[in-house]
This record gives C-alpha cells, sequence and structure tokens, in this order.
C-alpha cells in the first residue's frame, strides 16, 4: 500500500490503519491476509517496521503505534473472514508484541509498571502519527503517554484475549492487564474541557492541548471509557476540531494553531499538526458518533463531504490534508492511502450495522 502518492512509499502504520477500509470493505481479503502475513516476518523487538524496506534496504523502526494498529489489522481481518488458521500461525508474533511492550524496547518504549500504561520517547525522534520533523526540530514530540497509544494498547489487549480464547490458549493475563488499563485510563481525563489530555507524563508535566488522538478511545472497538465520557469527547471534538473534511489536529484557540499549511518547508511542517486538517480522522470521527448516538444516518451524512472533494484535487481520491480554515483547500499528497481508508471503513462498518440491524 502507497501511503501517499506520489512522493511516500509503503509505510508500516498508514498501511495498517488503511487495511481495512482497502481491502476488507473492497472484498480483497487475500490481499489483506497477504499484507498482514508479509508485514509480520518483520517484527523485530515487538515492532513493525515504519519504513517498510524495499529491496537491499533495511526496516527503519521509528514508530510506537505501527504494531498496536497491527493488532486492530488482524481483528478486522478475522472479523471479516474467521481464518484461524492465520490466526494461529501469527499468534505467537502477536504474544511477543506484548512482551515487547512490557519489557521495553526501543526508543524508550514500555509499559509504565505503575499504571500499566504505554510510556515512549526520547528527545529529537518523532514515534506518533503526529510525526513532523525539521532539521532537528521536532515540532510534536509527544514524549510521555500519548492517549491514543494507550487507547490502542487497551484495543490490542482486548483482542488479544479474544484470539487466545478462540485458539484454546490462556487468555487472564491479557484480560487482566487490559482491565488494569482501563482502571488507569482515567487518569486522562481533563475536567476543565471534559475530554482528554493528549499526553501524560510528560517532561514538561501532561500535555492538554485539545487534539483529535482522543477520539481514538471511541472509536476504536475497544474503548476504554464509560459511554457518558465517550458522549463528552464526540461533542467536544465536534465543537472544537470537526470540519466538512476532516478533524483539525489542534484546536484554533491553542498558542500554536496555525491556520494555514503554506510556504517553505519549514512553515509547512511547522503547521502540519498543529491545526492542519487531516481527512483520515473524519471516518474515525463518524464511528465514534454512531457509537456514542446511534444516528446511522447522521454519522454517515459526516462522511457525505467526501463526495464533493472526488472532483476537487485528484480525481476520484482523497487528499491526505486540508487547511484549517474555511474553504478547507486540499493539500499534501492529492492520494493519501488512509484517508480513502478510513472514509471507506466507516462507510462499510456503518452500512452493515444498519443492515445487521433490520433483520
Amino acid at each position: 500500500m502507497i501511503a501517499g502518492y506520489p512522493w511516500f512509499g509503503d509505510w508500516g502504520r498508514d498501511t495498517m490503519i488503511s487495511l481495512p477500509g482497502l481491502t476488507l470493505a473492497t472484498g480483497r481479503r487475500e490481499w489483506g491476509r497477504d499484507i498482514l502475513l508479509t508485514f509480520a516476518r518483520f517484527v523485530d523487538r515487538g515492532m513493525l517496521p515504519n519504513v517498510f524496506p524495499g529491496a537491499g534496504d533495511k526496516p527503519e523502526y521509528n514508530t510506537v503505534d505501527a504494531s498496536l494498529w497491527f493488532f486492530e489489522a488482524w481483528r478486522a481481518y478475522l472479523e471479516a473472514s474467521g481464518d484461524r488458521e492465520s490466526l494461529a500461525q501469527v499468534f505467537l508474533t502477536l504474544a511477543g508484541i506484548v512482551d515487547s511492550q512490557l519489557q521495553g524496547t526501543r526508543y524508550g518504549i514500555h509499559v509504565d509498571p505503575k499504571d500499566a500504561l504505554v510510556i515512549a520517547g526520547e528527545p529529537g525522534v518523532q514515534l506518533t502519527w503526529m510525526d513532523a520533523k525539521v532539521g532537528d526540530w521536532v515540532v510534536t514530540p509527544r514524549i510521555g503517554k500519548p492517549v491514543e497509544i494507550n487507547a490502542l494498547w487497551y484495543n490490542a489487549l482486548c483482542v488479544m484475549t479474544a484470539f487466545a480464547e478462540a485458539l484454546g490458549r490462556p487468555a487472564q493475563p491479557y484480560r487482566g492487564l487490559a482491565e488494569r488499563v482501563r482502571a488507569s485510563f482515567s487518569r486522562f481525563a481533563d475536567e476543565r474541557t471534559g475530554g482528554l489530555c493528549d499526553v501524560l507524563d510528560g517532561p514538561s508535566d501532561d500535555d492538554r492541548s485539545v487534539r483529535p488522538n482522543q477520539i481514538f478511545p471511541v472509536s476504536l472497538l475497544h474503548s476504554p471509557l464509560p459511554p457518558a465520557t465517550q458522549a463528552q469527547i464526540v461533542a467536544l471534538v465536534g465543537r472544537r476540531l470537526l470540519t466538512s473534511y476532516g478533524l483539525r489536529s489542534l484546536s484554533a484557540d491553542h498558542p500554536d494553531y496555525k491556520p494555514h499549511y503554506t510556504g517553505d518547508p519549514w512553515h509547512r511542517d511547522g503547521a502540519y499538526h498543529q491545526g492542519t486538517v487531516w481527512a483520515w480522522l473524519l471516518g474515525h470521527y463518524a464511528l465514534a458518533e454512531y457509537r456514542v448516538h446511534g444516528d446511522a444516518d447522521s454519522a454517515l451524512e459526516r462522511i457525505a463531504a467526501m463526495r464533493d472533494h472526488l472532483f476537487d484535487a485528484e480525481l476520484g481520491t482523497i487528499s491526505e490534508i486540508f487547511e484549517a480554515e474555511s474553504p478547507h483547500f486540499p493539500s499534501g499528497t492529492p492520494a493519501q492511502a488512509w484517508s480513502v481508508a478510513c472514509v471507506l471503513e466507516a462507510w462499510w462498518r456503518i452500512k452493515r450495522a444498519i443492515a445487521v440491524s433490520k433483520r
């Protein structure tokens, strides 16, 4: 999967996020299986490569979330295919990823024994999807315990519980650890906004910026949050970050907010995750809104604006990013895998839920 045409290659994080929408929602289960099994061969110290190696190249393992999205991609594939044979083939690899999180791996990535949350990061590196770097300047380092990483960690442990049960293997270690993470997740609560902190236990204390990363504890199948908190998050993100084409990467009232993605690389990368709208997040917002309110028509309407965008930039596909301010001009790569995939996946899942409800 090409993360973004024409400038980006096949990246681990983008592939795992995109896989359900580009292979399962489109009926290409065999492609999904082959991609998952191929990436499984490159797991090293519990990490998936962020940049998939070309011929003769070495993989780069500078991502904290690709391996956690790997669990969600497998969950989605198993849900669609029921392929226990492939699950049995990869189970020990998945178990090894969990063990590596517990023992610690590259870039300070490890589970904090005090609260069972994942902590990650070192000066000079960017490990989450907000990964802009200009020279030595890491724009959003997010060192500490990022909210979406720990939502993915909780989801992965719940997925492993179900996988172990399906294969007749011990599930209690995963179940017990997931319960610890769920109990600790309340630490992310930000009483001032009614939402969640973006990062806990960072070098300069907690980061309470209003960012879209808090939507994942709602959009993922396994949420560590009670329903009332999920509803508060959807409402907050809807008020402060939602646009027609995605979610802003930072709320407009923050001093670091950048309304325009323009200029030289220094200015563009400085705005990349500081307000710029990301299309892939629209699908997650739609799924979160549907989960909270159960209104399928409203959730589908959220992604309907993309119908018009198919004629705005590169025909028939969805751009990587949009400017933070209206009229939200498209920018970045004109054909972005996860932009297309997450809109498709949200549409597919909501349509399937409607069909099930009518049976």
